[in-house]
C-alpha cells in the first residue's frame, strides 16, 4: 500500500502474538516510525524491544500516548474496561483507536462508558481472524495477517475517515478488510471460534477424566487429534475472556452442538449405519465446499 502514509508513533497496549504482528507487519511495510509498548509483564516487554517489536517500553500511560497517531488495544478483552478508563484522561483528540478483540459488542459498550464522543469518533473496533496457540511477543511474526480476515465493527459516530485508515493499515499487513455490524460478529465468531475452542479444551479434560491413567491413552493418539486439540494449548486467561464476553451467543451454540451429538447419540444407539454413513457424507460435503471456496 504504497499510497498509505506512515504512523509517526504507534502505542500498542498488550504486546503478545496479536499486537507484536500488527508491530512487525507495519513496520515491515515500511509505515510505522515509531512503536511504543505497554503491558503488565516486564519480561514481556523486555523481549519485545530485543526482539525489534517495539522500540520503547512506555513509563507511563500519559507519556505513552502522547502525539500518538494510533493506538492497538490488544490486551486480552477482559481488561478492556479497565484499561479505557486508564486511557480516557490521556487520549488526543486526533489519536485513532482501535482494537484487536475477539468479541465486539462488550468493547463497544465499555467505550461508550469511558472514552468521550471526541475519542468514540476516532474509534474503530477489530478484530484480526489469525492467531496460533503461541502467546507473548517471541511468538508474534510479520506475515500473521497475510491472506486472513479483519473484520471492523465501527460505532454510527465513528468517523469515515479513522475507518479506511485502519483498513488501509491492516491491508498493508497483507489482511483482508470486512466490516460487519457487532452483533453479527459476535454471532459468528461464537460458532467458528469460541465454540471450537470450548470443544478442544473440554475434549483434552474428557481424556484426563475419563481414565486413571491418560498419559496411556494420549501416548497413542495420532495426528488427528493432535490437530483436533491443538487450539487447547491457547492462552487459557483470553480465552476465559472471550467465552464470559459472549457467554450469551456462545451458550446458544452449546446447546446446538449438543442437539448434534444427540442426534448422532440416537443414530448409534439405532444401530443405523445408512444413517451414520449420510451425517458423516453431509459434513464432508459442507467441509470440501468450504475449502474450494478458501482456494
Amino acid at each position: 500500500m504504497t499510497n498509505t502514509a506512515a504512523l509517526g508513533k504507534l502505542v500498542i497496549i498488550g504486546v503478545g502474538l496479536i499486537g507484536g504482528s500488527f508491530a512487525l507487519a507495519l513496520r515491515k511495510a515500511g509505515l510505522v516510525k515509531h512503536i511504543v509498548g505497554i503491558g503488565r509483564s516486564q519480561q514481556n516487554m523486555q523481549c519485545a524491544v530485543e526482539c525489534g517489536v517495539i522500540d520503547e517500553i512506555a513509563a507511563d500511560m500519559a507519556s505513552a500516548l502522547h502525539q500518538a497517531d494510533l493506538l492497538l488495544l490488544a490486551m486480552p478483552v477482559g481488561q478492556t474496561a479497565h484499561i479505557m478508563e486508564r486511557i480516557a484522561p490521556h487520549l488526543q483528540a486526533n489519536t485513532i483507536i482501535t482494537d484487536a478483540g475477539s468479541t465486539k459488542q462488550d468493547v463497544i459498550a465499555a467505550a461508550r462508558h469511558h472514552l468521550p464522543m471526541q475519542n468514540r469518533h476516532h474509534f474503530v473496533p477489530g478484530h484480526p481472524i489469525a492467531g496460533t496457540e503461541q502467546s507473548g511477543a517471541q511468538a508474534a511474526q510479520a506475515d500473521l495477517y497475510r491472506n486472513k480476515h479483519v473484520i471492523l465493527t465501527p460505532l454510527p459516530e465513528t468517523s469515515i475517515d479513522a475507518v479506511d485508515r485502519i483498513s488501509e493499515l491492516w491491508q498493508a499487513c497483507g489482511a483482508q478488510v470486512s466490516l460487519m455490524p457487532a452483533h453479527e460478529h459476535d454471532q459468528v465468531l461464537a460458532a467458528t471460534s469460541h465454540l471450537p475452542h470450548i470443544l478442544a479444551f473440554a475434549m483434552m479434560n474428557h481424556l484426563h477424566h475419563s481414565t486413571s491413567n491418560p498419559e496411556n491413552l494420549l501416548r497413542f493418539a495420532g495426528s488427528g487429534f493432535r490437530d483436533f486439540t491443538r487450539i487447547a494449548s491457547s492462552s487459557p486467561e483470553m480465552w476465559r475472556d472471550i467465552c464470559l464476553a459472549n457467554r450469551d451467543a456462545l451458550l446458544k451454540q452449546i446447546d446446538m452442538y449438543q442437539n448434534e451429538l444427540n442426534a448422532l447419540q440416537e443414530i448409534l444407539k439405532n444401530n443405523d449405519g445408512e444413517a451414520l454413513e449420510k451425517t458423516f457424507s453431509l459434513a464432508r460435503s459442507i467441509r470440501e465446499n468450504w475449502l474450494m471456496s478458501k482456494n
